[in-house]
């Protein structure tokens, strides 16, 4: 007996993708309407008819948000692994994707791992005065892995982060029956190899879906046609007492005089390399160099 229902693709293999459907995982077929629109993402909601054997995927729903690199859809949250341990990441790489996830309306979540080697507390001020949940975190001593599993519990998650940071080893420690593949780190070069080649949604046992993806290098998102240099600032949480408040109504938070973005910044108020990456990421904008 046939019969129709709703769940969400975690993994496609070839022509063929696996749905979750409440507790079942089924291999379906998709329509060759859907063939033709082109490849389904991790993360998109379907529908599909249940035969004996599988299913058969019908219509893809409309989505939330969903980024191409890596291609995943209706992602709730974006846990961004950073370190000041090897290797230490650049703030601005981490601040240019809490961008990409704000505009997406996907929540940020910064967690520091590596923890058992050093406490990254630059980062964590500078994300913690910014008003974003940080996370400290260790894939060895299991520091911080029960508070980001309560986390994830019933949404769906993206895990991204600079190579080596130690995605997949944090995705272990939360559930070993994963078994994912961890990259060694190279000394010589102090950066990791990819080990990540695809995304999968991995299921835990509070609800969550999560996907380990590629690194920062193959990060990307959605052309950002809306994004302008004018609203930029609101894609900087610590930035929005400010708005309007300063000496100028359009003021950039820039060079304008009387600017109370920039004194918060000398005050310490706001991190000075959340600052210094508005001010680059501003020049980006202007310039229509930004994520082409």
């Amino acid at each position: 007996m046939e019969e129709k229902r709703t769940g969400v693709v975690i993994k496609g293999i070839g022509g063929n993708y696996d749905v979750a459907c409440g507790d079942e995982i089924l291999r379906c077929r998709a329509s060759a309407k859907l063939r033709r629109d082109g490849v389904l993402a991790a993360g998109e909601y379907v529908t599909l008819r249940v035969t004996g054997s599988g299913g058969y995927i019908l219509e893809r729903l409309p989505r939330r948000n969903g980024l191409i690199r890596p291609a995943i859809a209706n992602i709730d949250q974006l846990v961004i692994l950073c370190s000041q341990a090897p290797p230490v990441t650049d703030p601005y790489l981490i601040d240019k994707v809490t961008v990409v996830a704000l505009y997406q309306g996907i929540r940020p979540i910064i967690l520091l791992n590596k923890c058992d080697l050093h406490p990254s507390g630059e980062l964590y001020d500078a994300y913690q005065k910014a008003g974003f949940s940080v996370v400290r975190a260790s894939a060895v001593t299991g520091e911080g892995v029960e508070e980001l599993t309560a986390m994830l519990a019933g949404k769906i998650s993206a895990f991204t982060g600079n190579s080596a940071i130690g995605k997949s080893s944090i995705l272990n420690r939360i559930d070993s029956r994963f078994g994912l593949q961890v990259g060694d780190m190279s000394e010589k070069i102090a950066r990791g190899r990819h080990t990540t080649r695809h995304v999968e949604l991995l299921r835990l046992e509070n609800g969550g879906l999560v996907a380990d993806t590629p690194g920062f290098s193959t990060f990307d998102a959605v052309r950002m046609e809306k994004l302008t240099r004018e609203n930029l600032q609101h894609y900087f949480p610590e930035l929005e007492p400010y708005f309007a408040r300063c000496r100028f109504s359009d003021c950039r938070h820039i060079k304008e005089p009387g600017c109370l973005v920039r004194e918060a910044v000398e005050r310490g108020d706001i991190a000075r390399s959340r600052y210094e990456s508005y001010c680059k990421l501003y020049e980006e904008v202007a310039a229509q160099k930004l994520w082409r």
